[in-house]
């Protein structure tokens, strides 16, 4: 699943065209790496998100194209 889309079906960030700035501006890592929107997201993938000063570090355990918003919580785990 592309990055993008993982990030707003997962609820991390509300919008996909936000999700989308945030990764043209560097703020979006996969595995350490600085990530494209286009990016392929898979189980165990370490993502950080940057928001201004805070940073939001957690782990892919599921990749699902459509999920109810009270599972949404249930695809990552932060750490």
């Amino acid at each position: 699943m592309r990055l993008d889309k993982y990030l707003k079906v997962s609820r991390l960030i509300k919008r996909r065209s936000v999700a989308n700035e945030a990764c043209d501006a560097g703020r979006v890592q996969i595995n350490g790496r600085v990530a494209k929107a286009s990016a392929e997201v898979k189980t165990g993938d370490e993502i950080v998100i940057g928001f201004g000063n805070k940073e939001m570090r957690v782990r892919v355990l599921d990749v699902s194209e459509v999920i109810r918003k009270e599972e949404a919580k249930e695809m990552y785990e932060i750490l």
